[in-house]
């Protein structure tokens, strides 16, 4: 997961590990190079306080689109990888936070199993134009066209709201779906196998040495 920022940052993180895939935390600015070599089933970019057309607004290695790995951007997540491939954010009629009621347009991929309204939320104050050419919208609520989208040709979607809140029920659902039907991840990591993994890894590079 790219972290821009967010407050919601390490309960993204958390919530795929509870679905048993492993999840690092890595830089905004770390290079599709590296990610290459790191060689993930699939990438988050996490939301984040800025705006993607504000100078000095972070930004990731653009190249990271053109890997051929599933992609989902979170809220700001979602903004950059549609402005980076395209697509114009601009500032929401006005700023949306709290809950709203999202309508489903697709009932496979990220939304498999998921009722074709469900309740989300929200904290964003820009939003993507929904008249692109490039993303396909997959889900809106009353005041955001493209609430959820999928790019025409390339394995990028994202989410304008926040599945990793509980404030969102079907959340963890949609993070599986993203994880499982897009990703190819078979949800057989254990946190206590990482955790000897690290202490065994540990030991044999500190030997009896104290930390």
């Amino acid at each position: 997961m790219l972290d821009f920022g967010s407050q919601y940052g390490q309960l993204i993180a958390r919530r795929v590990r509870e679905l048993n895939v492993f999840c690092q935390i890595v830089r905004n600015d770390i290079s599709a190079k590296r990610i290459k070599e790191l060689n993930p089933k699939g990438i988050i970019l996490s939301g984040g306080p800025a705006s993607v057309y504000e100078e000095g607004a972070p930004k990731c290695d653009p190249e990271i689109f053109k890997l051929g790995i599933p992609v989902l951007g979170i809220c700001y997540g979602m903004q950059l990888a549609c402005k980076s491939l395209g697509t114009d954010v601009k500032r929401a009629p006005s700023r949306e936070f709290g809950k709203a009621i999202c309508n489903t347009k697709s009932s496979d991929g990220m939304f498999k199993n998921i009722p074709s309204e469900i309740t989300v939320w929200m904290s964003h104050g820009d939003q993507v134009d929904h008249n692109t050419q490039d993303f396909i919208p997959l889900a809106s609520t009353e005041t955001c066209p493209m609430a959820a989208a999928k790019h025409k040709t390339l394995p990028v979607y994202g989410l304008q709201f926040h599945p990793e809140v509980s404030h969102t029920p079907q959340g963890t659902a949609i993070i599986k779906n993203f994880l499982h039907e897009i990703c190819g991840c078979e949800g057989l990591w254990k946190i206590g196998s990482f955790l000897d993994d690290t202490i065994l890894n540990l030991r044999k590079t500190i030997g009896n040495h104290r930390v």
